[in-house]
Protein backbone atom coordinates (compact mmCIF):
# COMPACT_ATOMS: atom_id res chain seq x y z
CA UNK A 1 0.00 0.00 0.00
CA UNK A 2 1.00 3.83 -1.15
CA UNK A 3 0.36 6.35 1.26
CA UNK A 4 0.52 10.23 0.01
CA UNK A 5 1.12 12.30 3.08
CA UNK A 6 0.07 15.84 2.87
CA UNK A 7 -0.46 18.11 6.04
CA UNK A 8 -0.27 21.82 6.81
CA UNK A 9 -1.83 23.17 3.19
CA UNK A 10 -3.53 26.00 5.13
CA UNK A 11 -6.36 26.88 2.27
CA UNK A 12 -2.99 27.14 -0.05
CA UNK A 13 -4.27 23.58 -1.45
CA UNK A 14 -4.36 24.48 -5.29
CA UNK A 15 -0.83 26.15 -5.21
CA UNK A 16 0.53 22.58 -4.24
CA UNK A 17 1.85 20.29 -7.41
CA UNK A 18 0.59 17.76 -8.32
CA UNK A 19 -0.21 14.82 -5.90
CA UNK A 20 1.83 11.77 -7.12
CA UNK A 21 0.05 8.34 -7.58
CA UNK A 22 -0.90 6.06 -4.61
CA UNK A 23 -3.57 4.27 -2.77
CA UNK A 24 -4.09 6.53 0.23
CA UNK A 25 -3.85 9.94 0.30
CA UNK A 26 -3.57 11.70 4.12
CA UNK A 27 -3.94 14.66 5.40
CA UNK A 28 -2.53 15.21 8.74
CA UNK A 29 -4.32 18.61 9.76
CA UNK A 30 -4.88 22.46 9.15
CA UNK A 31 -6.38 22.22 6.14
CA UNK A 32 -7.68 25.89 6.59
CA UNK A 33 -6.37 29.06 7.13
CA UNK A 34 -8.42 30.08 9.70
CA UNK A 35 -11.01 27.43 10.34
CA UNK A 36 -13.87 28.40 7.96
CA UNK A 37 -16.94 26.64 6.52
CA UNK A 38 -16.24 28.18 3.09
CA UNK A 39 -12.67 27.52 3.28
CA UNK A 40 -13.24 23.37 4.05
CA UNK A 41 -15.54 23.57 1.41
CA UNK A 42 -13.39 24.77 -0.54
CA UNK A 43 -10.84 22.28 0.48
CA UNK A 44 -12.86 19.37 0.83
CA UNK A 45 -14.10 19.58 -2.80
CA UNK A 46 -9.95 19.81 -4.33
CA UNK A 47 -9.17 16.72 -1.90
CA UNK A 48 -12.43 14.61 -2.65
CA UNK A 49 -11.42 15.23 -6.66
CA UNK A 50 -7.99 13.41 -6.66
CA UNK A 51 -7.42 10.51 -7.74
CA UNK A 52 -6.62 8.62 -4.58
CA UNK A 53 -8.72 5.78 -4.45
CA UNK A 54 -9.13 6.47 -0.02
CA UNK A 55 -8.60 9.88 0.87
CA UNK A 56 -8.24 10.13 4.83
CA UNK A 57 -7.90 13.79 7.04
CA UNK A 58 -7.99 14.72 10.81
CA UNK A 59 -8.61 18.10 11.74
CA UNK A 60 -5.50 20.58 13.43
CA UNK A 61 -5.23 23.48 15.30
CA UNK A 62 -6.81 26.38 13.03
CA UNK A 63 -9.07 24.15 11.68
CA UNK A 64 -11.83 25.58 14.11
CA UNK A 65 -14.73 23.98 11.87
CA UNK A 66 -14.35 20.74 13.09
CA UNK A 67 -15.05 22.06 16.61
CA UNK A 68 -17.67 24.54 16.59
CA UNK A 69 -19.54 22.71 13.21
CA UNK A 70 -18.45 19.13 13.66
CA UNK A 71 -21.71 17.43 12.30
CA UNK A 72 -21.43 19.78 9.05
CA UNK A 73 -17.94 19.77 8.77
CA UNK A 74 -17.98 16.18 8.76
CA UNK A 75 -20.65 15.98 6.39
CA UNK A 76 -18.85 18.11 4.25
CA UNK A 77 -16.28 15.53 3.99
CA UNK A 78 -18.50 12.58 3.66
CA UNK A 79 -20.04 14.15 0.82
CA UNK A 80 -16.94 14.36 -1.09
CA UNK A 81 -15.83 10.71 -0.20
CA UNK A 82 -13.42 12.01 2.36
CA UNK A 83 -13.19 10.05 5.37
CA UNK A 84 -12.94 12.23 8.36
CA UNK A 85 -10.96 10.32 11.68
CA UNK A 86 -11.66 12.66 15.12
CA UNK A 87 -10.53 10.00 17.74
CA UNK A 88 -11.61 6.99 15.56
CA UNK A 89 -10.34 3.95 13.33
CA UNK A 90 -11.09 3.21 9.63
CA UNK A 91 -9.51 -0.22 8.44
CA UNK A 92 -8.54 -0.02 4.63
CA UNK A 93 -7.20 -2.88 2.44
CA UNK A 94 -6.41 -4.56 5.95
CA UNK A 95 -4.60 -1.26 7.53
CA UNK A 96 -6.04 0.29 10.32
CA UNK A 97 -5.74 3.83 10.41
CA UNK A 98 -6.47 6.03 13.37
CA UNK A 99 -6.54 9.93 13.48
CA UNK A 100 -5.54 12.56 16.62
CA UNK A 101 -6.91 15.96 15.74
CA UNK A 102 -5.74 16.81 19.59
CA UNK A 103 -1.84 18.58 20.35
CA UNK A 104 -0.55 19.84 23.74
CA UNK A 105 -1.91 23.49 24.24
CA UNK A 106 -1.20 26.46 21.70
CA UNK A 107 -2.23 29.29 22.17
CA UNK A 108 -6.13 29.84 21.59
CA UNK A 109 -6.26 27.05 19.23
CA UNK A 110 -8.34 24.31 18.16
CA UNK A 111 -7.71 21.15 19.50
CA UNK A 112 -6.04 21.88 22.69
CA UNK A 113 -5.83 19.79 25.05
CA UNK A 114 -3.76 19.41 28.92
CA UNK A 115 -1.74 16.74 29.86
CA UNK A 116 -4.36 14.61 31.65
CA UNK A 117 -6.91 14.57 28.84
CA UNK A 118 -4.15 13.79 26.29
CA UNK A 119 -3.23 10.83 28.10
CA UNK A 120 -6.69 9.45 28.28
CA UNK A 121 -6.94 10.21 25.01
CA UNK A 122 -4.06 8.74 23.23
CA UNK A 123 -5.12 5.20 26.11
CA UNK A 124 -8.32 4.58 23.74
CA UNK A 125 -6.18 4.43 20.47
CA UNK A 126 -6.47 0.74 19.37
CA UNK A 127 -3.14 -1.33 20.10
CA UNK A 128 -4.23 -3.27 16.17
CA UNK A 129 -3.16 0.48 14.57
CA UNK A 130 -1.42 0.50 11.67
CA UNK A 131 -0.91 4.26 10.59
CA UNK A 132 -1.46 6.53 13.45
CA UNK A 133 -2.00 10.26 12.11
CA UNK A 134 -1.68 12.95 14.81
CA UNK A 135 -1.51 16.73 13.82
CA UNK A 136 1.45 17.40 16.28
CA UNK A 137 4.08 15.60 16.59
CA UNK A 138 5.75 13.05 19.62
CA UNK A 139 8.19 14.42 21.54
CA UNK A 140 12.19 14.24 20.28
CA UNK A 141 10.50 13.01 16.48
CA UNK A 142 10.14 16.27 13.89
CA UNK A 143 9.09 18.80 16.41
CA UNK A 144 12.19 20.89 16.05
CA UNK A 145 11.62 25.35 16.75
CA UNK A 146 14.88 26.55 15.14
CA UNK A 147 13.86 29.83 16.10
CA UNK A 148 13.19 28.86 19.39
CA UNK A 149 15.72 25.83 19.98
CA UNK A 150 12.34 24.08 21.34
CA UNK A 151 11.39 20.62 20.89
CA UNK A 152 7.84 21.09 21.39
CA UNK A 153 6.22 17.35 20.73
CA UNK A 154 3.41 15.74 22.73
CA UNK A 155 5.61 13.11 25.55
CA UNK A 156 2.47 11.21 26.12
CA UNK A 157 2.11 10.85 22.50
CA UNK A 158 5.93 9.20 21.93
CA UNK A 159 5.06 7.27 25.00
CA UNK A 160 1.97 5.84 23.10
CA UNK A 161 3.73 5.30 19.66
CA UNK A 162 6.22 3.16 21.77
CA UNK A 163 3.66 0.99 23.31
CA UNK A 164 1.65 0.34 20.09
CA UNK A 165 3.11 -3.61 19.05
CA UNK A 166 1.39 -3.60 15.48
CA UNK A 167 2.37 0.48 14.45
CA UNK A 168 3.88 0.73 11.08
CA UNK A 169 3.84 4.52 10.41
CA UNK A 170 3.38 7.82 12.22
CA UNK A 171 2.11 10.87 10.41
CA UNK A 172 1.81 14.64 11.13
CA UNK A 173 2.46 18.32 10.73
CA UNK A 174 2.34 21.10 12.53
CA UNK A 175 5.32 21.99 12.76
CA UNK A 176 6.54 23.38 9.63
CA UNK A 177 9.95 23.53 10.57
CA UNK A 178 10.37 19.99 10.99
CA UNK A 179 9.64 18.51 7.88
CA UNK A 180 10.80 14.99 6.80
CA UNK A 181 11.07 11.61 6.64
CA UNK A 182 12.74 8.79 8.66
CA UNK A 183 12.62 5.26 8.79
CA UNK A 184 13.88 3.75 12.60
CA UNK A 185 16.46 1.39 12.18
CA UNK A 186 15.59 -1.08 15.00
CA UNK A 187 12.27 -1.71 13.63
CA UNK A 188 11.69 0.16 10.50
CA UNK A 189 9.20 1.89 12.04
CA UNK A 190 8.25 5.14 9.74
CA UNK A 191 7.88 8.86 10.57
CA UNK A 192 6.85 11.86 8.68
CA UNK A 193 6.28 15.39 9.19
CA UNK A 194 4.28 16.08 6.08
CA UNK A 195 3.78 19.88 6.56
CA UNK A 196 3.21 21.31 3.18
CA UNK A 197 3.79 24.59 3.97
CA UNK A 198 7.34 26.30 5.63
CA UNK A 199 7.66 28.28 8.36
CA UNK A 200 6.82 31.75 5.85
CA UNK A 201 3.37 29.25 4.93
CA UNK A 202 4.99 29.18 1.66
CA UNK A 203 3.62 25.46 0.27
CA UNK A 204 6.71 24.52 -0.98
CA UNK A 205 7.10 20.97 0.79
CA UNK A 206 6.22 18.05 -1.67
CA UNK A 207 4.24 15.04 -0.57
CA UNK A 208 5.82 12.18 1.77
CA UNK A 209 5.22 8.84 0.12
CA UNK A 210 5.37 5.97 2.33
CA UNK A 211 5.18 2.50 1.18
CA UNK A 212 3.29 -0.36 3.97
Amino acid sequence: MRLVCISDTHSLHKKLPLMPNGDVLIHAGDCTGSGSLPQLDDFARWFGAQPHKHKVLIAGNHDFCFETYNVWSREMCEKQGITYLRGESVMIDGVVFYGFPWQPVFKFMAFNARDEELKGRLAHVPDETNVLISHGPALHIFDFIPAEGLHVGCYHLSKRIEELPNLKAHICGHIHESYGFAVRERDGMKFANASSCDARYRPVNPPIIIDL
